[in-house]
């Protein structure tokens, strides 16, 4: 498997989590619709494109467990939570509900717009270990009468813990409280039913664990919400002239959805359409069985590290997928991080989250149990 991809052969890559890692045959597919592209711009982008996209976007809502008349494709989850957060209406005095897992940067989104209408950005401190029970709990009895949306990951980013989102979804409906998933890491990382999770907003990447070229995102609403969100670019999808015009359907679209999101002026169009390069792949290398086999071998280095550094884990196994936090001794997160890398030419993330130095092991169907065993037998770490 390794080789299907172009990584670094000197390097033991358990970093997908971050950035992904694209196999040979997507990339090759990219380039594909960019040569396309650019054997006649004006035709494919003004005459073809809108059409390829919702190919492209019905594969993928396939996949996810939703409809394409309610995905749209962008760049990546931070730009669909920096949508939502510009997008909902909130007023002086409401309050925005999430945890202190969350990504860093979507943290920031939401500080600054609600800082700028005078609402509050509540984060709920979640202990660890995790427990999903006390999860739910905790964050619904946090819950007032201001509390006007929730946010909250699928996966965490540092402590990579799968939140239960569908149980606090049907909660905040049955408050009337609107709900934003960020699902940065599900895609192609864990069973996904995005439908099925009940949020009214989800945002998530396909150059994470799905494996498709970067720059590759979605954003998912519901048909009641759809018309609340606004593009943070306004192009012609906001024109009236372009509305009833069939000369632009073939560019913007045909529903207010796309044609207000999916047309924000000239951009690369390749790394979405060739998500279904993506998706095509990893069905036809037996995925969730390679998911299985890398969850086995993150459950190794998990036991391993904790027992040698007398810990317990964050979480419950059933708590993590492919990507796990291990919590490990060490005075610097940055320092160990940096002496695995240039000591053991192991490129892996070392985070913290409270008192706990966590290192954050992404295992795909490309590692092996010898690039584990390099990361186990790292001085660093011993």
């Amino acid at each position: 498997m390794r080789s299907l991809f172009l990584l670094n052969p000197d390097v033991v890559f358990l970093n997908h989590g971050s950035f992904g890692a694209c196999p040979r045959e997507v990339l090759q597919a990219q380039f594909e619709w960019q040569l396309r592209i650019e054997r006649n711009p004006v035709e494919f982008l003004a005459r073809s494109s809108a059409p390829l996209l919702l190919e492209a976007r019905t594969t993928l809502a396939h996949t996810l467990g939703t409809s394409a008349q309610n995905l749209v494709f962008l760049p990546n989850a931070t730009t669909g939570v920096h949508m939502v957060a510009h997008s909902f209406p909130l007023q002086t005095g409401d309050e925005v509900l999430s945890t202190n897992l969350e990504y860093g940067a979507c943290d920031t989104i939401w500080q600054r717009v609600c800082a700028q209408r005078g609402a509050h950005y509540r984060r709920v401190e979640v202990a660890l270990p995790f427990s999903a029970n006390r999860f739910v709990e905790e964050l619904m009895a946090h819950v007032t009468p201001r509390t006007r949306l929730i946010f909250l990951s699928h996966i965490s980013s540092s402590t990579a813990l799968t939140l239960p989102v569908a149980r606090v979804c049907a909660a905040a409906r049955q408050l009337g409280i609107a709900t934003l998933v960020d699902g940065a890491h599900a895609p192609g990382h864990i069973a996904l039913n995005i439908d099925h999770t009940g949020a009214d907003f989800y945002v998530g990447n396909c150059h994470k664990w799905l494996c498709a070229p970067r720059g590759s995102g979605f954003v998912v609403a519901r048909p009641d919400m759809q018309h609340l969100l606004e593009a943070p670019v306004v192009s012609w999808g906001y024109s009236a002239a372009a509305q009833n015009n069939p000369l632009f359907e073939a560019c913007l679209g045909t529903t207010p959805f796309e044609k207000k999101l999916q047309w924000q002026g000239t951009r690369d169009l390749s790394a979405w359409l060739a998500v279904p390069a993506a998706i095509a792949f990893q069905a036809n290398h037996n995925w969730p069985q390679a998911r299985t086999q890398c969850h086995t071998l993150a459950r190794q280095a998990l036991h391993t590290l904790t027992h040698r550094h007398g810990l317990e884990p964050i979480s419950e196994e059933q708590d993590w997928a492919q990507m796990v936090a291990i919590p490990v001794r060490a005075e610097s997160a940055e320092t160990l991080q940096a002496r695995l890398y240039a000591e053991s030419r192991v490129e892996v993330p070392v985070t913290t989250h409270g008192n706990h130095v966590l290192v954050r092991l992404s295992v795909q169907a490309y590692n092996t149990e010898e690039d584990i065993e390099r990361l186990l037998n790292a001085p660093a770490l011993l």
